[in-house]
């Protein structure tokens, strides 16, 4: 029995061995090819592809088609599995791969049909003049594909076979940017317009303030804080409100969002000028972008030669932001108007297009049946049923759906050679609408819009004037985002015509400009840009702040804002609290009093008198908003949506400091109706915030003693490949990054949350990127046993700065025709 039980332990050693040995060959086998000599049909000449010690790619080709090529076949390589998610997720085919459980998901890309629209003929004004180019790199990615030893192993755990990529997929990669920068489903105008006929004006006024004392605009003046309606005016005391229990949290939601800023040649020692971007994302295991720098022969640059290094996104035959060496760029989130619900025709309207079409898109299910989906769309575009209700007769208008929207036009920033070309070329580039920051090599800045803009002053083929929003946003202080307009507004028809140049700041007198998901314009510029929430503008005043602190720069002093996580935004509010709960006998309220005695300047991990005034806050904002929305749930009932409010911090403030009786939320009003008025306010008022720090401490103290409750335990990076949540134990684990505690926080320009922050950190000078600086998280490899699965990541979580150019070659691979 024991010779058995001993020769059936070796059995299953060995077939532990095996099964090791046997995953480890198959994980290697889709490792990218890094050395030797290998054939690439198509090729008009030999390639090199290089990589340092980071994998950061170096193409030498002979010209731009080579060099699309061999970049296709390195993204390939090392991204395909993640390439293949971007266009299955914009063209709503994941359920192919993933089955039942990616199903609604699809639905809600699948309305658009996106692919269907790049069938129809959308594809050739994508490609326009660089149908070569994306012929070849499409040519390369399955080269690239089909030269690994073994498929991408993520298709063995899922027991599917890659698809071959099309042309059409590059284009559905750009798509995929558009969900995630603009939703696609524009729900929170849907939500501020039904919020809006349900409420008195000024109490919608508050709902849908546009701006706060921490406004950062590059034109105009900030907004302040909103004005507080006297009890004449607005009293919520007098509204319907749905109960006293519960309060809906307010949350500062993570939103697709970035940096970026500039200094002229006027503030540097040498007159370079610099440009700072970091583009904050939902991060990933490997990271979203991937690192090149393309070298090939072009007549249209000057010496004949381009040079071009920066961030590529695998899928796309683009180098996104970069620098040229004559021209850098970079981008943010710019939240402006790209999308309108309309309103049918009303039946009287004769000149308005009432028709309609139905149409089905088959959604293949792995493992199920198919499943049909029906889609209707109308003159003014497409209806979306899961958001407006079944019943509403509502079209979503997005510029996404739109002939030229999606162009190969960021390909030509390869050769340009000043902001002013610069500027040209970005306002025709076919992406979702961006901030961009521009710098050249002869000291010159710019912002501009990048992307294409509709142009909302175009007569609408309805021979009327050009519709009017709700509220129109040529004022100088829009009561809100914009609304749905209707038919009788005279849109008649799709926006069919885009505009000739987009706003545009050149060298201003101060010789800074910064941008960071804040409204950035007024008056005209932003009537033609439009607003569908900007952030609230507390880190883009740090960052203005920042660069009005010093006369000369350097691109190590622009790394450090990007690094700033002073936390000024929270500072007054700990003041606040420290108000509150001094002198307290409420026992609740003294263990935070003892917890937050020491205020903590920045959102270092070890502070903890931040994470509780963090958590404060929220809670207190949470109460404030849900007094002043209660009155649209009362009216709305199921139709009620929550809308994300990112302009409350300028109600909220002014309402727990001037204590006003008419905006305290019922719950907390427990007086007569004959009692002292101020008396009961301050009580009111003081229950709220006591309320709010119960909620707060409570929450915070199931962890454990709030004095231990630092925020680097509340913010530990999570960040992991998209299926290692699909592992048990320990092998998650193994798909992950290291659980780093990290810096940083929203309202402060080193944003940085668990799975959402900087997706790259870049400073550089067109001519001087040799002195330029790069950090990105995640690597450059989506196999683990690649030596570039996370390579630079600790640089990035620590802030220590790596060259922006390639280092030391220590791989090279030849393509040969």
């Amino acid at each position: 029995m024991l010779q058995w039980v001993k020769r059936g332990a070796l059995v299953v050693l060995l077939l532990i061995v095996a099964a090791f040995g046997t995953g480890w060959w198959l994980l290697h086998g889709s490792v990218a090819t890094m050395d030797g000599t290998r054939p690439l049909a198509g090729l008009s000449a030999p390639v090199r592809i290089e990589r340092d010690a980071l994998g950061v790619v170096t193409i030498h080709a002979a010209n731009e088609i080579d060099a699309m090529r061999a970049l296709g076949y390195v993204h390939a390589q090392e991204h395909f599995f993640e390439m293949d998610l971007l266009r299955r997720s914009a063209a709503g085919e994941l359920s192919e791969l993933f089955g039942g459980v990616a199903l609604d998901l699809d639905k809600g890309r699948r309305v658009h049909r996106l692919r269907a629209r790049l069938r129809d003929g959308q594809l050739a004004t994508f490609a326009g003049n660089a149908m070569p180019q994306l012929k070849a790199y499409t040519e390369g990615v399955n080269a690239g594909l089909a030269g690994l030893n073994v498929r991408p192993w993520p298709y063995l755990l899922l027991r599917s076979q890659p698809a071959p990529w099309l042309a059409e997929d590059s284009a559905l990669a750009v798509d995929a940017m558009y969900f995630d920068l603009q939703g696609g489903n524009n729900k929170d105008e849907l939500t501020l317009w039904r919020i809006r006929q349900s409420v008195p004006p000024a109490l919608f006024a508050l709902i849908s303030s546009d701006g706060t004392q921490w406004d950062a605009p590059l034109q105009g003046r900030p907004r302040g804080n909103v004005a507080l309606p006297d009890a004449a005016t607005l009293d919520l005391r007098t509204l319907p409100a749905p109960g006293i229990d519960g309060n809906p949290p307010y949350v500062d939601a993570d939103k697709p969002g970035s940096n970026n800023f500039a200094v002229s040649g006027a503030l540097t020692a040498d007159g370079r000028a610099i440009l700072a971007n970091d583009m904050h994302l939902g991060l990933r295991v490997p990271n979203i972008w991937f690192r090149v720098r393309l070298l090939y022969q072009d007549a249209q640059s000057p010496g004949g030669q381009v040079d071009i290094s920066g961030f590529t996104l695998p899928g796309v035959p683009d180098v996104v932001v970069g620098s040229n060496t004559h021209v850098a760029w970079g981008f943010t989130n710019s939240y402006g108007d790209w999308m309108d619900w309309v309103e049918d025709c009303a039946p009287t309207d004769t000149a308005c297009d009432t028709a309609e079409k139905t149409l089905h898109e088959t959604i293949r299910v792995k493992g199920a049946k198919s499943f049909d989906l029906k889609v209707v769309e109308t003159a003014f575009g497409t209806r979306i049923p899961d958001i407006t209700g079944p019943d509403a007769k509502l079209s979503l208008a997005w510029t996404a759906h739109r002939p030229g929207a999606l162009t190969m036009g960021l390909g030509a920033m390869a050769t340009v050679t000043t902001t002013a070309s610069a500027v040209g070329v970005l306002s025709h580039a076919g992406i979702p609408a961006q901030n961009a920051m521009i710098v050249d090599s002869q000291g010159h800045i710019a912002w501009t819009i990048a992307g294409r803009m509709p142009d909302k002053r175009a007569d609408f083929g309805c021979n009327r004037a050009a519709p009017s929003r709700i509220p129109p946003t040529s004022a100088p202080k829009p009561e809100a985002p914009s609304l749905p307009a209707t038919a009788a507004d005279s849109l008649c028809a799709p926006w069919n015509a885009w505009t000739d140049s987009n706003p545009s700041i050149i060298d201003p007198p101060s010789h800074r400009l910064w941008t960071a998901n804040n409204r950035v314009s007024d008056a005209a510029d932003l009537a033609a840009i439009g607003d569908s929430g900007y952030d609230l503008g507390a880190r883009a005043k740090q960052i203005r702040d920042d660069l009005f602190a010093k006369e000369r720069f350097n691109e190590r002093d622009l790394l450090a804002i990007q690094l700033d996580d002073r936390a000024l935004f929270l500072q007054r509010w700990w003041h606040q609290l420290r108000a509150l709960v001094q002198g307290s006998n409420d026992p609740a309220l003294r263990r935070i009093e003892a917890a937050t005695r020491q205020w903590n300047p920045r959102a270092s991990t070890d502070a903890v008198s931040y994470r509780i005034v963090r958590a404060w806050r929220a809670a207190v904002l949470s109460r404030v908003q849900d007094g002043l929305l209660a009155p649209a749930e009362v009216k709305l009932g199921k139709d009620f949506h929550m809308p994300r409010l990112s302009q409350l911090e300028g109600v909220a403030w002014e309402s727990i400091t001037q204590r006003p009786a008419n905006l305290l939320p019922r719950k907390f009003w427990k007086c007569a109706a004959n009692g002292p008025q101020g008396d009961c306010a301050q009580a009111g008022w003081s229950a709220l915030l006591t309320d709010a720090a119960h909620d707060a401490g409570a929450t915070l103290g199931k962890i454990g003693p709030l004095a231990k409750r630092n925020w680097g335990e509340r913010n530990t990076a999570a960040i992991c490949h998209p299926l290692a949540a699909a592992l048990p134990g320990p092998l998650h684990s193994l798909l992950c990054m290291p659980a780093d505690q990290l810096r940083g926080d929203s309202n402060m320009p080193r944003v940085a949350g668990p799975d959402f922050g900087a997706s790259e950190r870049m400073v550089v000078s067109p001519g001087h990127e040799i002195d330029g600086i790069i950090e990105m998280p995640a690597g450059q490899s989506g196999n683990p046993l690649s030596p570039f699965w996370g390579a630079g990541h600790d640089a990035w979580v620590q802030g220590k700065p790596t060259p922006f150019l390639p280092g030391k070659r220590v791989h090279v691979l030849t393509l040969v025709p």
